[in-house]
């Protein structure tokens, strides 16, 4: 139990963002990696979390080589500091909806082809709302996940393969956005680009190109091949950058998997083909903190990507 003295210390404090500092160490775990998502520089890292330490009157970092290590009560901290921050969260967006005004900052990370569904979003939102800033980083699935979980960001847009499906955190509110197919991307000089569905199977001595094996583009094609096809493939080439994957195919360096949002057939040197069987599909949704829900930027934001949807569907 903390002592009266050290009880006294806890309640003074009200530092929020030094709690959010302790989280971003618990998951990030070096100093320099925390200084690096937030913008801040190493110093300033750690002569925040000194405070906290100095402010709760307890050991809350032990040196464990040239990291910090967090002790028993900095995780109990960290616990508390959760559900702390998710009840301002939630009180910022009750009190931001009373106002009504979509208006401040709303940071999205949405994985690259998201970018043809997020784009016109962002259009319309800059015409309806001048005084609403976007900020959108790039980056896989489940990284936007563990950012959203860390409130490094207030939206997430990620996929999911039906045969590589994603996890779903508690207290996240999840909406789908996209529904579409898979196909297979071949030279446009290869055997099998007659334009009919071809049968994984008939690939399996072929050099294959896409994610690592823990990215979903990876792992979707290991199931696939898996799946549809009975063989392991011959993955020589790892990467998920669209435009990196394309030139690999056009060169008759590979074959590989894409979606029909990463549009591969802008590519007059592959050929676009539908595989044979039960279709490959893969879903986008969104996900957000449900204590943020009521907040009328982040309200805005959704409403314009389903629109977009909408609008995608009448055509």
């Amino acid at each position: 139990m903390f002592s009266s003295d050290i009880r006294g210390r806890f309640r003074s404090m009200m530092d929020l963002q030094r709690l959010r500092l302790l989280n971003e160490l618990r998951s990030r775990r070096t100093i320099a990696a925390v200084a690096d998502a937030l913008s801040y520089s190493p110093s300033t890292v750690s002569h925040q979390l000194s405070e906290l330490q100095r402010e709760v009157g307890v050991t809350l970092f032990e040196r464990d080589g040239r990291r910090l290590r967090l002790t028993e009560a900095a995780h109990v901290l960290a616990r508390h500091a959760d559900v702390l921050l998710a009840r301002v969260e939630l009180a910022e967006a009750e009190v931001a909806a009373t106002a009504g005004a979509v208006t401040g900052v709303v940071r999205i990370v949405a994985f690259q082809t998201a970018a043809f569904l997020l784009a016109p979003a962002l259009a319309d939102l800059a015409a309806r709302h001048p005084g609403l800033r976007i900020e959108t980083v790039m980056s896989e699935p489940d990284e936007a996940l563990e950012a959203l979980e860390r409130r490094g960001c207030d939206l997430a847009i990620c996929d999911e393969y039906e045969a590589v499906p994603r996890r779903r955190p508690a207290g996240f509110a999840f909406e789908e956005l996209h529904v579409e197919r898979v196909k297979l991307v071949v030279p446009r000089d290869h055997r099998v680009a007659g334009g009919t569905p071809v049968r994984i199977r008939d690939l399996e001595s072929e050099v294959w190109a896409g994610g690592a094996p823990t990215e979903s583009h990876g792992r979707l094609i290991i199931e696939v091949c898996r799946k549809h096809g009975g063989f392991t493939p011959d993955r020589r080439h790892q990467t998920c950058d669209v435009l990196a994957l394309l030139a690999l195919v056009s060169a008759g360096q590979a074959v590989t998997l894409l979606p029909e949002l990463a549009r591969p057939e802008r590519d007059p040197a592959v050929a676009v083909l539908p595989i044979a069987g039960q279709p490959v599909v893969r879903r986008i949704f969104t996900a957000v903190r449900e204590e943020s829900l009521a907040r009328p930027a982040l309200a805005a934001v959704l409403a314009a990507l389903r629109e977009g949807r909408r609008a995608k569907l009448v055509r």
